[in-house]
């Protein structure tokens, strides 16, 4: 059984003074490195926010960059194409026409060759023919 005696609050008073001791050489310190602890975790948790905001923004710069990068060479590319396109197309009816004219040319050449060889078998159309009546009637005529 507990008996009441003197010892007891020598008891309490030790236990006081112990809790007092430990406070100030144990539990002070330990708190002050875990808030330390804390506060360094609450920095580094603001800087990676930080980082990440700013790798965001980035990012989205970029992609706008890129996009405005890819709309210029586009339109640069379509008016390029379209002058090409013009200038192939200039050309293309310049070698249309002269086509045609050397095709008008040498039509004309051929027709004054078909009329001038025309005109000579037609002065010897009388003499074939007097020719070939002479062998089919196997006499001259």
């Amino acid at each position: 059984m507990i008996e009441i005696d003197m010892t007891m609050p020598i008891q309490i008073a030790n236990i006081l003074l112990l809790i007092v001791i430990m406070n100030i050489v144990l539990y002070r310190p330990v708190r002050k490195i875990l808030e330390e602890r804390q506060k360094k975790i609450a920095s580094l948790n603001k800087d990676v926010e930080t980082f990440d905001r700013n790798a965001r923004l980035r990012l989205e710069d970029f992609d706008q960059k890129i996009k405005e990068a890819r709309n210029k060479a586009k339109a640069e590319f379509d008016g390029l194409r379209s002058t090409a396109q013009a200038s192939g197309a200039e050309i293309v009816g310049k070698i249309r026409k002269e086509v045609e004219a050397a095709k008008a040319e040498q039509l004309k050449e051929i027709e004054s060759q078909f009329a001038a060889a025309q005109k000579e078998l037609q002065g010897q159309v009388e003499s074939f023919a007097g020719d070939m009546a002479s062998k089919v009637l196997g006499r001259a005529v």
